[in-house]
């Protein structure tokens, strides 16, 4: 089942304009994409078809008003410098970054392209902007609100898990994402009396070990931050999940709908889609600085039911009417 859906975006921003029309001036856009996952066999029904989505409500046509140079880092973010010099040589109007950790590896790459963050956590402390109302240089877009959601994600466990002590969390220290979030989850949980215990991994080769780790640690629910790799392998972590006996959250949908037990948080097209607002604006003229970074204030919960069935994991409906989407 699933409500109305709805986005709020603070910052004075105007409402968004889905019937506007794009400028027809003849030209050709080229517009970056710097994505860290893989690339989808299909990009419709992707989560990256929200982007061509965004495009299409303000009026622009692909290959007539605008083409995509798309770029996937494929999980391995030692390619992302190499993928943003090759969108500053391609001469793109502006370059889209639908990955957090590959941000800093853009700004370095160029300081005259416009950069519109698809998604970020923390852009002021990691010094990508000055701030959000008023960024400068060439960097704009949106942010997460992690600390939101990691409390959120903790009061709704909770109540699905009444005996909750441990939290597993799969840590990548390399990616700044995950520090932040593991931060942030850390000191949610020690607010709460709840115990936080890391499993380290790079790649997808550390997934099996880490799980047998956080097994071995007696964790009550697993947290999945964002990283390109666990997306990517989102239906092998439910099964490994589901074996072991352990539930898993998130902040995105999609791992739900792989086979994870739930998620709160943002969504992630959805994200992409609201990022076509600051190409829209700068293609016409606009400067970076002249558009604040937007907060959202919308979140979704997805449960999984039959994930819920497998686990023995009753599901209170005070949890249900707080539901989003039951996928069942």
């Amino acid at each position: 089942m699933r409500r109305r859906e709805f986005f709020t975006l603070v910052g004075g921003t105007a409402a968004w304009p889905f019937a506007a029309r794009a400028q027809q001036s003849g030209k050709v856009w080229r517009i970056g994409f710097l994505a860290g996952g893989a690339r989808p066999a299909k990009m419709e029904g992707s989560v990256y078809s929200g982007f061509s989505r965004g495009m299409r409500e303000l009026g622009y046509a692909e290959n007539r008003d605008f083409i995509v140079e798309w770029r996937f880092a494929e999980g391995r973010y030692d390619l992302f410098p190499t993928l943003a010099d090759e969108l500053v040589r391609s001469n793109v109007d502006v370059i889209v970054v639908g990955a957090t950790a590959a941000i800093p590896f853009v700004v370095r790459a160029t300081s005259t392209i416009p950069i519109v963050m698809a998604v970020s956590v923390d852009p002021v402390g990691n010094g990508y902007v000055t701030s959000l109302a008023h960024p400068t240089g060439n960097v704009t877009g949106l942010v997460t609100s992690q600390d939101e959601i990691v409390t959120k994600q903790l009061q709704l466990v909770a109540l699905l898990l009444p005996n909750l002590h441990r939290i597993g969390f799969l840590l990548n220290r390399d990616n700044p994402t995950h520090v932040v979030t593991f931060k942030s989850l850390q000191e949610a949980a020690q607010r709460n009396d709840l115990a936080v215990v890391p499993a380290e991994l790079r790649n997808a080769r550390d997934l099996a070990d880490a799980f047998t780790t956080l097994n071995q640690q007696r964790v009550d629910v697993v947290v999945l931050a964002g990283y390109a790799i666990l997306f990517s392998n989102r239906y092998e972590i439910a099964e490994m999940a589901l074996k072991l006996g352990l539930p898993t959250v998130s902040s995105q949908r999609e791992y739900v709908e792989a086979g994870g037990l739930m998620s709160y948080g943002e969504s992630l097209a959805d994200f992409y889609r609201r990022s076509t607002f600051y190409v829209d604006k700068l293609l016409k003229g606009a400067k970076p600085s002249e558009l604040p970074i937007q907060q959202p204030t919308r979140f979704f919960t997805t449960l999984n039911r039959k994930t819920a069935d497998t686990l023995k994991i009753n599901m209170p409906m005070q949890v249900l009417v707080l539901a989003d989407e039951v996928i069942e």
